[in-house]
């Protein structure tokens, strides 16, 4: 009998083995993205021309971007001031009948706004960087004082959301087959078409950082994330057949963000 007991427990441990080594051997083959963000990016700064214009102003010219009727909110980008153009800067909140200026916020590549009545937080998104195959945003959490003034809460910096999705979003590529996982947790699979570009490059073939934006339509802030391949030729990022892979974010009270899980596609 003592003899079958230790039969038993050495295939339980051979079998225990043989799990342990299969699941190390599936997280091996798991690689993370890397980021094309190296650093911080610096907030945004109107030319000095700029900020002396609009502080100055007695007249300004804005255009709409929010109008929440229900809470007497308002967002605006400011166009001119005087007869000074603000050159893509300078946001102007408005609640009832007092307004507060934000001179060096971007208003360029259709700056979002939505106002959480439930939390009081007014969400606005602000292009930090833009080009060809490039769409990086701001966010801004913006609060009411008693005195109905608007002022930044806090402020997501795409570097911090960047760092933070490099540390979890991983994949594994079978061909041309790539799959894309939260953790451990599988999202799904993309397939590449592209024939001409020489294959994926081995040392690092998928990179964040370049499409980083937010949704704003529904009652979650989500954040919007476009990986992009490199391939062994091409000195660029291609992104045709690549997920957009979305989350929601949160922005406690001290200004620490949350991200939460990635949405399988």
């Amino acid at each position: 009998m003592k003899k079958i007991h230790i039969i038993i427990a050495l295939f339980c441990l051979c079998g225990l083995s043989v799990l342990t080594n299969s699941c190390q051997k599936k997280n091996a083959d798991l690689r993370l993205v890397a980021g094309t963000l190296d650093e911080a990016l610096p907030a945004d700064s109107a030319p000095q021309h700029v900020q002396d214009a609009i502080v100055k102003a007695v007249k300004v010219h804005p255009f709409e971007i929010m109008n929440d009727e229900a809470n007497s909110i308002s967002v605006s980008g400011l166009g001119e001031a005087e007869a000074t153009s603000t050159e893509g800067y300078g946001i102007m909140i408005t609640k009832g009948a007092i307004s507060t200026t934000f001179p060096n916020i971007r208003n360029v590549r259709q700056p979002v706004a939505r106002y959480d009545s439930a939390t009081g937080n007014l969400w606005l998104t602000s292009s930090a960087m833009e080009g060809s195959g490039v769409r990086v945003e701001w966010l801004y959490q913006i609060r009411f004082g008693d005195n109905d003034l608007a002022y930044v809460a806090a402020v997501l910096n795409p570097f911090d959301v960047q760092q933070a999705l490099c540390q979890r979003l991983g994949f594994n590529i079978n061909g041309q087959n790539i799959t894309f996982f939260d953790g451990n947790r599988q999202l799904g699979t993309a397939t590449n078409t592209m024939t001409d570009m020489g294959g994926f490059d081995e040392e690092q073939p998928l990179w964040i950082g370049e499409q980083l934006f937010y949704d704003l339509s529904g009652d979650n802030v989500l954040l919007q994330v476009v990986p992009g391949v490199k391939f062994t030729t091409g000195l660029v990022l291609t992104y045709d057949d690549m997920p957009t892979l979305s989350l929601p974010v949160a922005i406690a009270s001290d200004g620490t963000p949350t991200f939460g899980e990635i949405a399988s596609f």
